[in-house]
């Protein structure tokens, strides 16, 4: 018969930490994890998804790009891409704090041909546009993910608050990924402003989940347009794909041209390079100004994100005056060097003869005299 040894209440007691040790865990992981479903946001049924199914653009339950049109990853013999992540030599965050600028009133002129742009970083951008205002895939959390904890982190601050952004005529979203489409922001907005989320078909599935009401969400499909504060808000073609889940392609991707009486300007939202910028140009343009994605490229998947030098064609392409890229500088999204993307642009749009602004973020840049690039990013990169 086993002696006690006098050690049994210490072995109780640490049983009895470590039980509550893994007890208080999971509560942590839990209490972490409690937005992630209402982050992965709705899914289409009823009328959303008999819409949705008579889109030329939906068939066996998804949407696609284009005919002939890939969005998945190309293989590349001998790459680690998880090796390349974690071990590689790129220098993919700025070495000093990105610059941000507080936009004053915007300046005195005709306000019938007013076009000012104002980057908030990576693709938020507001348009101002003949009196009106058009906010772009606003994302002001922190990190563009499902939870709080995990995902990229955002790398500047947002340069404003949402509750000092002016009345919006319309917030316009390209897609549903969490670095264009942020649960938190849309909240917040459908709160403190009465516009419109004017979205590519299936979104809205998103937005009514988070709250917004029925009679504030204008779903799209390409070719489609919306009035909003006397603008004319089209949907046009992209090249990409869905998806916040393990689902992909349950909704739409898009582009957008936002039109006034006068003036004109074109979103890329995120897209590979494709013939159908040709044929937006052949239809909506000229632009004043196009804002471009340049930024979250890499060879393994060249036909979804642009590289600089294609989002300089793109510009030409769809009949472009000034340039102001987007989608870089603010999330670390893939193996590149921070700086990488724009000094690329640059090269390409001076040997294109392309028209170029590169606004710190917060910088409004009037469309008609755009500041010079000074390549204010090599300082902190």
């Amino acid at each position: 018969m086993r002696q006690p040894t006098g050690r049994e209440p210490d072995r109780t007691r640490g049983g009895r930490v470590w039980k509550l040790a893994g007890l208080a865990a999971v509560a942590g992981l839990a209490w972490v994890a409690r937005d992630v479903p209402a982050q992965l946001g709705g899914r289409l049924t009823g009328a959303r998804a008999d819409r949705a199914a008579r889109s030329p653009r939906f068939h066996d339950g998804t949407f696609h790009n284009p005919a002939g049109a890939s969005a998945t990853m190309v293989a590349d013999p001998g790459r680690n891409l998880v090796r390349e992540l974690i071990f590689g030599k790129q220098k993919r965050r700025p070495g000093s704090p990105v610059p941000l600028l507080r936009p004053g009133a915007a300046p005195a002129g005709d306000p019938a041909r007013e076009l000012n742009v104002i980057w908030y970083g990576h693709a938020s951008t507001l348009v101002e546009i003949e009196g009106r205002r058009v906010l772009l895939d606003p994302v002001w959390s922190d990190r563009c993910s499902p939870s709080g904890l995990v995902g990229p982190r955002r790398i500047h601050e947002p340069p404003v608050r949402l509750a000092d952004l002016p009345p919006l005529d319309a917030v316009l979203i390209s897609h549903d990924h969490y670095d264009h489409l942020d649960m938190e922001t849309v909240r917040t907005l459908a709160d403190l402003q009465s516009a419109p989320f004017v979205v590519p078909l299936g979104v809205g599935a998103h937005l009514a989940r988070w709250g917004v009401p029925e009679h504030r969400i204008v779903e799209l499909d390409w070719s489609e347009s919306h009035r909003a504060g006397g603008l004319t808000l089209t949907a046009t073609a992209a090249q990409h794909f869905s998806g916040r889940g393990l689902r992909r392609d349950g909704t739409l991707w898009s582009s957008w041209t936002i039109t006034g009486a006068h003036r004109k300007v074109f979103y890329t939202g995120d897209s590979g390079y494709f013939d159908g910028y040709a044929e937006i140009g052949a239809e909506h343009g000229p632009f004043d100004v196009t804002l471009m994605q340049i930024g979250a490229y890499d060879r393994a998947w060249p036909h979804i994100h642009m590289f600089p030098e294609e989002a300089v064609a793109a510009h030409l392409d769809v009949r472009g005056g000034l340039l102001v890229p987007v989608h870089w500088g603010t999330f670390n999204l893939a193996l590149h060097d921070w700086s990488e993307p724009v000094d690329r642009l640059w090269a390409e749009a001076k040997a294109r003869d392309v028209r170029l602004a590169v606004p710190r973020p917060g910088e409004r840049v009037v469309v008609d005299e755009p500041p010079a690039v000074d390549g204010w990013w090599q300082s902190v990169a």
